[in-house]
Order: structure tokens, then sequence, then C-alpha cells
């Protein structure tokens, strides 16, 4: 079992975060980069290193301190649009701690690496003490997203049920005393 070192990433890590970011939604997304959706993606220094608020995690390969994994948060609520506005105002900027990019390179994936960002990042929530609650969304088409958060969260909404098929966005809070 290797023994993944879990850290808040540094300069030193932002080129290793951005690419297991990029090809997440390359390989796993098959969207590709979607400037409206990923900027944070392209500069993870300015959204996540630069507000006090928000952090980028990494997960480092022990045997050749590669970034694995990542996971980030920050205080921004979702956006309506395109999200629907009730979680809008259920989950307002600056209350709502929300959980990006937990993406893990396919070869680390079943080792707990996601669920130890996770706990990080929960804790740092905690820590800033100004957050209400914990939200984040994710595509259900995803190998293994759904069911993995579901086991930590509860789902406040799943857009599948509204939208006809149109959209398969579910809406997970955590619980941040987890």
């Amino acid at each position: 079992m290797r023994d993944y070192s879990i850290r808040a990433a540094g300069p030193d890590e932002l080129e290793g975060a951005r690419a297991v970011m990029l090809d997440t939604v390359y390989r796993d997304f098959h969207t590709g980069y979607v400037p409206r959706w990923h900027a944070d993606i392209i500069d993870p220094a300015a959204a996540y290193l630069a507000p006090a608020r928000h952090t980028l995690l990494v997960a480092l390969d022990p045997e050749d301190g590669t970034v694995v994994a990542t996971g980030a948060l920050d205080s921004r609520g979702p956006a309506h649009p395109p999200n629907p506005r009730e979680l809008a105002e259920r989950y307002p900027c600056g209350e709502t701690a929300q959980l990006r990019r937990i993406y893990v390179r396919p070869e680390h994936r079943r080792r707990g690496l996601a669920r130890r960002l996770v706990g990080e990042l929960l804790a740092f929530a905690a820590a800033d003490g100004g957050y209400r609650s914990v939200y984040l969304h994710t595509d259900p088409a995803v190998p293994g997203a759904e069911p993995f958060w579901r086991s930590i969260g509860k789902v406040v909404h799943d857009e599948r049920e509204t939208t006809g098929g149109a959209s398969s966005v579910v809406h997970f809070e955590i619980p941040m005393g987890r």
C-alpha cells in the first residue's frame, strides 16, 4: 500500500494539479476545457491559493512525488443559471463551502484518496468558521462518482428527475462535521 501525502498545493504543484484536472475533464467528462466552467483549472493559483477562504489540495505519489489527485474548496455557492434558483438561494456565496475538482488519476483510484481529500477539505471548512454548509455537484455518468458522493452526503437535487433527462447533474450537501 502506498503512503500518499496530501497537502495544500504550492506553486511547485500547480502544473501537476492542472494536468490531473485537465486530463479528467477530457477523459471522464468528455467535455474538454470549457472556459466558463473550467477557468479555475487554467489559473488555480488565483482561484484557490490567493483567496484566504479557498484551498487546493494535492495527493502526491510517494514513489516519484507526482500529483495524482486534487481536491479544492471555494466560497462560491452554485450559480443560477445554470443551476436551479432554489440551490443558489439555499447555498449562498460566502456561507457555502463548495467542493470542487475532487479528481484522482485512474491508476490511483480505489485507494481512499478521494475520501481523504474530502476529509481534509471538510476540516479546512470547519476551521474557517464562516461556512454554514458544504455543497457540491457531480456528473453521475462519471464511473463511481455518484455512489461515492452518496456514501458521504445527501442528494439535495437530482436534475435527472426535473429535466426529463436533459441534464444529469446531481447536487449534494455534505455534513460539515463528518
